[in-house]
This record gives structure tokens, sequence and C-alpha cells, in this order.
């Protein structure tokens, strides 16, 4: 199942395309904090977002040009404002398609499946993992935070991947080990130790102060 998120600051026709797109048997989710979409985006992961241009806090171009730092997920530009100027900078900024307001509801299906058709049948999809403004790129084993970007070693990204698949619960020394195993090559206690203790001074630098926290005798959490 698709899943699409709607950015739109009118509640009646966000509720609207909602609904109708839902009824196609999509997964869709309309974004609540309009000065955060970045995180909401994230949180969702969705394969196709619709997005206005105006908006409250900062318009649709900003945004389109925040979720391209991180994915190349399908993005329709809907606006009322549909001179050519308009359409020209939304597919300058990143847009896949525009659509101008007011749009019979039928045309709005007609390019979502369409472009979900053409991005899809031949290409993977991105994965993102968001946690505290934090988004980790499956993808490319990057994490960005407050538009800073950072590269993460082979085992740094691991780590944090599986404590923020697992965000809120505590996983063991054991399942980190384990895991590093499976993957590479030998890794002892002490291994581990140090590369935590290295992803921790990362994250720090980034402004990402306790990210992961110890649990004495247990393991780490993100929190």
């Amino acid at each position: 199942m698709y899943r699409i998120l709607i950015v739109e600051d009118d509640p009646i026709i966000a509720k609207t395309m909602e609904k109708h797109i839902a009824s196609w048997g999509y997964e869709v989710a309309c974004v609540t904090d309009f000065s955060d979409v970045l995180s909401e985006f994230a949180a969702f992961d969705p394969q196709l977002v619709l997005l206005d241009i105006s908006l409250p806090f900062f318009n649709g171009y900003h945004w389109c040009n925040e979720i391209r730092k991180l994915s190349k997920v399908p993005i329709i530009f809907i606006s009322s404002a549909s001179d050519n100027m308009n359409i020209v900078m939304a597919m300058n900024m990143g847009g896949d398609d525009f659509l101008a307001k007011p749009f019979d509801l039928s045309v709005l299906t007609a390019k979502v499946q369409a472009l979900l058709r053409r991005t899809y049948d031949f290409a993977g999809q991105t994965n993102l993992l968001e946690h505290r403004g934090a988004i980790l790129n499956t993808s490319d084993a990057t994490l960005t935070f407050q538009g800073d970007r950072l590269e993460l070693t082979r085992n740094e990204y691991k780590i944090l991947k599986m404590l923020m698949e697992n965000k809120g619960k505590v996983v063991s020394r054991e399942s980190l080990m384990v895991m590093l195993w499976e993957t590479d090559s030998y890794v002892d206690d002490n291994t581990l130790t140090v590369n935590v203790t290295r992803l921790r001074r990362k994250l720090e630098a980034l402004g990402l102060t306790d990210f992961i926290a110890t649990k004495k005798g247990m393991g780490y959490e993100v929190k």
C-alpha cells in the first residue's frame, strides 16, 4: 500500500483529498504542524507528496527543497496560482507535476496513480527513520538534523539504525553485537563501546545531546 502525504493548510481541501485518495486504497496522512513539515514527512515516510505552495511559516518551495535534501520522493505541487511562472518554478524546485486549484478529484487520482507507476515500477523506495527531528536515511547511511548532514561509518550506521527502529525500547548490547557480527568481522564488548562512544560524540557535535541513553546492565535506548 502506497503512503501519500498531503501538505495543505486548508482543512476542508485537505480532508476532501484525504478521503478521496484513501477510498482508492492508499494510506494517507495530512500534515498538522506547518512549522515542521520535514519531521512529519520523515515519520510517515511517504511514497508521494501533495504539496500546496501557499503555506503558513514557509511556502511549498521551501519544503520541497528540504525534502529533496533527503529524498527523491515524487512531489505534486498544488496551487490556485497556476500561471506559467509558478509552474516553471515548481518544476525547477524539484516538483514532478503541478495541479491547479480548483481541480476535479478524478484528475487528482489520475495524476497520483500515473506518477506512482512511473516512479516505482522500475525503482526502489527510500526509507527514512525519524526521531526528535533527526532523520536517518537508510539508502545512503546519512543522518540529517536541522539542515546539517552527518556521514556515518558502517558500524555507527547499523547501531543507530537498530536503535531508531526500536526507539523507546532498550536494545541489549548482546543484540547489537549479534547484528554487527552478522555483517562484519569479529565484534567484542569493547568494540561496541568504542563505536557507541564515537557515535555519541558525532551526534552531540550535530546538536543531538543525550540522544542515546545507557541502561546500566541492559543496553542502549534512543530517547
